[in-house]
This record gives C-alpha cells, sequence and structure tokens, in this order.
C-alpha cells in the first residue's frame, strides 16, 4: 500500500511563508494529478491546488497569485510553496495523488495530512 508522507506545516505569522512537501513511499504508475486540499473542523475538503499531467495547474480562487503547486525531481513528490499566508488559511492540508487517465480516475490517495497554522 503506497503512502503519502507530507511535511513543511507549522505555524507562522500573518504575511509569512510555508512549502509543504509530499512524497510517495514507492512509485506510482498512471499518475494523473498531484495536488494539495485542505480542511478546517466543520467544513468540506476543499482543493487548494493540482497539477496534472501535461503540467496544467488549478488554484482555487483565494490563493491564486500567492500559492504556487510544483512537481519534485523525484517520481511522486509535489510542493506547495505558499506565501502570503493570511489566518483564513489555518487548515489541515492534504497531499492528493490521483491515478488513471484522461478520462478515468482509477485510484484517490491521500496523506495524513499536516497542520498549517497563521496568526494574525
Amino acid at each position: 500500500q503506497v503512502q503519502l508522507v507530507e511535511s513543511g506545516g507549522g505555524l507562522v505569522q500573518a504575511g509569512g511563508s510555508l512549502r509543504l512537501s509530499c512524497a510517495a513511499s514507492r512509485s506510482m504508475s498512471m499518475i494523473k494529478a498531484m495536488g494539495w486540499y485542505r480542511q478546517v473542523p466543520g467544513k468540506q475538503r476543499e482543493l487548494v491546488a493540482m497539477i496534472w499531467g501535461d503540467n496544467h495547474t488549478n488554484y482555487t480562487d483565494s490563493v491564486k497569485g500567492r500559492f504556487t503547486i510544483s512537481r519534485g525531481n523525484a517520481e511522486v513528490t509535489v510542493y506547495l510553496q505558499m506565501n502570503s499566508l493570511q489566518p483564513e488559511d489555518t487548515a489541515v492540508y492534504y497531499c492528493n495523488v490521483k491515478r488513471g487517465t484522461t478520462d478515468i480516475t482509477i485510484g484517490d490517495y491521500w496523506g495524513r495530512g499536516t497542520q498549517v497554522t497563521v496568526s494574525s
């Protein structure tokens, strides 16, 4: 069973930066997309950023211009550079990897999450 391991979360003041990292415990085939979601208590998990096989990226509106998603050199590695952090960015951030093709998703993998707390 592949595991996704996140790191880089922590406590930062408003306006600060953090870089989240995610790496898989072993190689994975047919990677369709890699990304980051976040969740606060009492709310649904929301997509923050996603990078697809063709390097196309998606961001939720609230992080555009502040967050950047990128792939690492290792096969299943993804980063999220978070700048100009605000208290509303406080959440548990989850790494996600989707396997499949353009038309179908055959696997959805999640990390355990890393806490990001932004103080005002």
